[in-house]
């Protein structure tokens, strides 16, 4: 019995034994609730996980949006109508071309006359370049830039004047006996200046309305629009006077020089003609006004285009040709350091600013220089020609090695000029010419300098022999007898070192 007790109470032992923590882990006791605890912890941590993924996606989508409409317009981006949400630049131009091209107005003046015009035929000046800049530009470049769900809606760069719009309408709806004419003002390219063109009074097309419509479309283009013009009668729209004090304004800017440089060698004056061109009379008709504005955007162009052409240089190595001591004798090559011009914003700037204010200007552009070296050649063979001495003295490594008599030029305007140079053309036998004579077969010709040269002179032996150049000398060359003249042809090489030294003699030296 004793056995049985003991073997019944062994449960009850065990389980006083176990710690809470073991009792846990077997799942004593466990009450069913724990089950679901767990079930609602793995869910949380589904979702958790579902929801980091979702954010680092979306994420992941922001960056690359802004990667991919870097260099795009961004999302909800309209010009007028058009959404342009990933075009580039190049794109955005056709669009915005396109869009120009579609913009018509019908005109109609309820008495029969009607007309379809678009932009060019109103006046009306589109700066593409600058409207495709503010499509690029639309909705900056913050966090906000890639939001599909806000609108950016960007109208046209344009400029308008009353007078094309008024000059259109005229001529097309009224008579050319019946029509109120502004006066104006011009370039004229025979005199260089601005001159004012008298207007008179008549009958005048009202262009409020189309005006409105321009306006219209510049906001929304690609469309057709349609208005009623009705019909005036008045003085002249603008006055002479008026005119003329705008020609004599023009003409105070133009008769400022703009003169631009690069820093260096180069440098050019803006010609007036081209100056003209950047100064507007916009006409206000309804003030009879005209006043002149100065176009900055075809200023930067022209900077841009014409001075890169007017201002760059190519570098170019100096030659110099040097004796034995190193010495230089003759610079045949002088060097050009090379330019590269640049930030023409700065330039236009400052012409802009100049003409506005009627002032001349110098204006240096920045440039990025690249100094010239310099490569010397040591003459091995140097002739020197003294016309006191009426003798060609050779030298090889300064070392005399032969000396010639001579005859030089003539005296009275034909003497053989003085200065270093070197031998650059030669001729085994020639036809020479000049002013009044012909010499035939001239043999063993050295030219160094233009139409000077060592040449054969078989006509002229006294002189060579006397050395007179007063009485028979030259038209500038250097004659010399047959031997002499063949022998520096054979060793005296292109490049080779010429110098012209002493006085003019008044007769023979020999």
């Amino acid at each position: 019995m004793d056995n049985v007790n003991n073997s019944g109470n062994e449960p009850e032992a065990l389980t006083s034994e176990l710690s809470q923590a073991d009792i846990a882990a077997l799942g004593i006791g466990a009450h069913p609730q724990s089950k679901k605890h767990r079930k609602r912890r793995l869910a949380i941590i589904i979702t958790a996980a579902v929801f980091a993924v979702l954010i680092l996606a979306l994420v992941a989508s922001f960056f690359g949006a802004r990667w991919y409409y870097k260099d795009k317009a961004a999302p909800g981006v309209h010009l007028g109508d058009v959404a342009v949400a990933g075009q580039d630049a190049g794109q955005l131009k056709q669009t915005v071309d396109h869009e120009i091209r579609n913009s018509k107005i019908i005109i109609s003046d309820g008495q029969g006359k009607k007309a379809t015009a678009d932009f060019k035929d109103l006046g009306v000046s589109v700066n593409v370049d600058k409207t495709v800049h503010n499509l690029m530009a639309a909705k900056g470049d913050g966090a906000g830039r890639v939001v599909p769900f806000s609108k950016s809606d960007i109208k046209l760069v344009a400029k308008t004047d009353d007078l094309p719009i008024d000059t259109y309408l005229t001529k097309t709806f009224v008579n050319d006996s019946d029509r109120a004419v502004p006066s104006s003002v011009a370039f004229d390219g025979n005199s260089n200046t601005f001159v004012a063109n008298a207007g008179h009074g008549g009958r005048a097309p009202e262009m409020s309305g189309v005006k409105k419509s321009i306006n219209t479309l510049i906001a929304d283009p690609g469309e057709t629009r349609s208005v009623k013009v009705a019909y005036k009668t008045i003085d002249t729209p603008v006055s002479e006077n008026t005119a003329a004090a705008a020609a004599d304004s023009a003409n105070k800017i133009l008769a400022n020089k703009i003169v631009i440089s690069n820093g260096d060698a180069s440098q050019f004056e803006v010609p007036v003609a081209q100056l003209a061109s950047w100064i507007k009379p916009d006409t206000d008709l309804e003030k009879g006004q005209i006043n002149l504005r100065i176009d900055k955007d075809a200023i930067l162009g022209y900077v841009n285009s014409e001075t890169p052409k007017q201002l760059n240089q190519d570098m170019v190595s100096q030659q110099d040709i040097v004796d034995g001591n190193g010495k230089v004798m003759l610079t045949m090559t002088k060097g050009v350091n090379g330019v590269k011009v640049k930030d023409g914003d700065a330039v236009a700037d400052q012409v802009y600013n100049a003409m506005t204010s009627s002032q001349p200007a110098t204006i240096q552009q920045a440039a990025d220089i690249t100094k010239f070296d310099v490569k010397q050649t040591k003459s091995e063979m140097r002739i020197v020609v003294d016309r006191a001495a009426q003798t060609a003295t050779v030298y090889k490594n300064d070392q005399q090695v032969k000396s010639f008599l001579v005859c030089t030029g003539k005296s009275g305007g034909d003497e053989t000029n003085l200065g270093n140079y070197v031998i650059y053309l030669r001729y085994a036998v020639q036809t020479m010419r000049g002013p009044g004579y012909v010499s035939p077969d001239v043999r063993w010709v050295s030219y160094f300098n233009g139409g000077e040269g060592f040449h054969t002179a078989d006509w002229n032996p006294v002189g060579i022999a006397t050395g007179n150049p007063a009485a028979y000398g030259s038209h500038g060359c250097v004659n010399m007898n047959v031997n002499d003249a063949q022998w520096i042809y054979d060793n005296c090489p292109k490049g080779t070192l010429v110098q012209v030294v002493g006085a003019q003699p008044g007769g023979a030296v020999r």
